[in-house]
């Protein structure tokens, strides 16, 4: 039988290892839902197709599942962001996993669909979804195995002409499989803003096949990993690209949600000085009371150093706005996905690889920009993306929305639903300790007097953190 995973190195499992062992140490929360839930295995029968970041801390997520039941198979979301010596790890304890960093578009795709098929035939009856991609592949291939295929032929960018690609063929070799994918998956958990987008199109559309936990909104994930981890993250990934001095830079941050607040104040810690673009009134008036000065890209392309997306929305960055940057500008996306910045226009352009992830691109007049990443992901394709202890957080929400959409078949429908609060506030808690948090407590008479049980949940829903 040929071997069910594809890694760079099977030999870099040793180096995976240990620095997982690390990870444990600094991801309380998982290894507390081991704890609890392991000698009741609720993921016992259930099948996780995974498509998330190829990392250390996923490695902790995984086999977290799997010590509470699950059979899991794996691939990165991103084509950068695999640790190969997290796939190896992971591969040689003998969970299916394909990932290498610096995979091509074609074998993003193909791995993709690797995971959605089982090595007895079978399916996956769950997906953990970072970015849509997976479920994506399940819903636009039961469209098109359904008769609808003329979307197929017209494709509006690279990676869907790799997409379609695949999907026809494999309605050609493998004849009714994407209704039985969408007959026997019982639910999906999504990571990020940007997937969470596309399920409640889904839904309001009347397309979304089954149901969907948006674990992106949980407090505990977007408020903290989107936030703090890119505080820590961003800088990190610019770094170790190029080595920029960063003080004194101008940076220009696009977007001031959750994510851009983070990569703003990773800049400003770093010494930067920065400009904030936004659509939004009510996050441009945040940045501004911040201290940061909110401007429109135009008026940033020719003052800032560093350039940043951090929207979920496309054409962020255009070829007019770096044909107006300083030469050597710096420019990234710390967005998911990467057409916030028109990476395609440039490819008439020259290119000079500088390192891997680093590329200096030269226009016509002889003005250079450097790219990072290729316009995808620069904490992870950089760098290693956020620490383990943020990580933490965001995965003990995925094990939890898991667990409930495994133990709770038929009990949703197919919307987009949010854990409760009491399990997010379930999940803060789980961290306290490690950095040596003291709650402080409720009498009786005081949670009388706010009108809340004493050991919470302590806000309503509507409460916005």
């Amino acid at each position: 039988m040929s071997q069910d995973f594809v890694v760079k190195d099977l030999s870099l499992a040793d180096w995976g290892r240990k620095e997982i062992s690390i990870a444990e140490t600094e991801m309380p929360g998982l290894i507390a839902v081991r704890e609890e839930f392991g000698p009741a295995q609720p993921l016992k029968g259930a099948r996780i197709a995974g498509s998330l970041h190829m990392t250390i801390q996923t490695a902790v997520l995984i086999e977290t599942l799997t010590a509470l039941g699950a059979d899991v198979r794996w691939a990165s979301c991103n084509i950068y962001s695999t640790q190969d010596h997290a796939a190896a790890a992971i591969a040689a304890s003998g969970v299916p996993v394909f990932a290498v960093k610096g995979e091509s578009l074609e074998e993003y795709w193909n791995y993709t669909r690797k995971i959605l098929e089982w090595g007895d035939g079978g399916t996956p009856n769950l997906i953990l979804d970072d970015g849509g991609d997976a479920t994506l592949l399940v819903h636009l291939g039961l469209r098109a195995e359904k008769g609808d295929t003329a979307f197929l032929d017209k494709p509006s960018s690279e990676e869907e002409e790799v997409l379609f690609a695949l999907i026809k063929r494999t309605l050609s070799e493998k004849p009714g499989w994407f209704a039985e994918l969408a007959a026997n998956i019982k639910g999906v958990s999504e990571e990020t803003t940007t997937g969470v987008h596309r399920l409640y199109i889904m839904e309001r559309d009347g397309n979304l096949l089954f149901p969907a936990i948006n674990v992106n909104d949980s407090v505990t994930k977007s408020k903290f990993d989107n936030l703090y981890g890119c505080r820590e993250s961003l800088v990190d990934g610019i770094r170790r690209g190029t080595d920029v001095m960063m003080a004194g830079k101008v940076a220009m941050v696009a977007g001031f949600g959750d994510v851009g607040k983070g990569s703003a104040a990773s800049l400003r810690n770093a010494g930067c000085r920065v400009l904030v673009s936004e659509i939004d009134p009510i996050c441009a008036l945040q940045a501004a009371m911040e201290g940061y000065e909110v401007v429109t890209m135009e008026e940033a392309a020719p003052r800032a150093d560093i350039f940043v997306t951090a929207t979920g929305n496309k054409d962020i960055i255009t070829l007019d706005h770096m044909r107006a940057m300083k030469d050597r500008a710096i420019v990234c996306n710390i967005g998911h996905f990467d057409n916030e910045i028109q990476v395609g226009a440039l490819r008439n352009y020259k290119w000079d690889n500088i390192k891997p992830q680093v590329d200096e691109i030269t226009f016509p007049d002889g003005k250079r920009i450097i790219l990072l990443s290729e316009g995808r992901l620069v904490n992870l394709g950089n760098a290693t993306g956020h620490p383990s202890f943020v990580m933490s957080a965001s995965f003990t929400n995925q094990t939890l929305a898991q667990i409930d959409l495994h133990t709770k078949q038929g009990e949703y429908g197919n919307k987009v639903y949010t854990l409760p609060k009491h399990l997010d506030e379930k999940v803060a808690a789980l961290h306290l300790s490690k950095i040596g948090v003291t709650l402080s407590k409720l009498s009786d008479d005081q949670a009388k007097y706010l009108g809340i049980p004493a050991e919470g949940p302590f806000k309503p829903d509507h409460y916005r953190y």
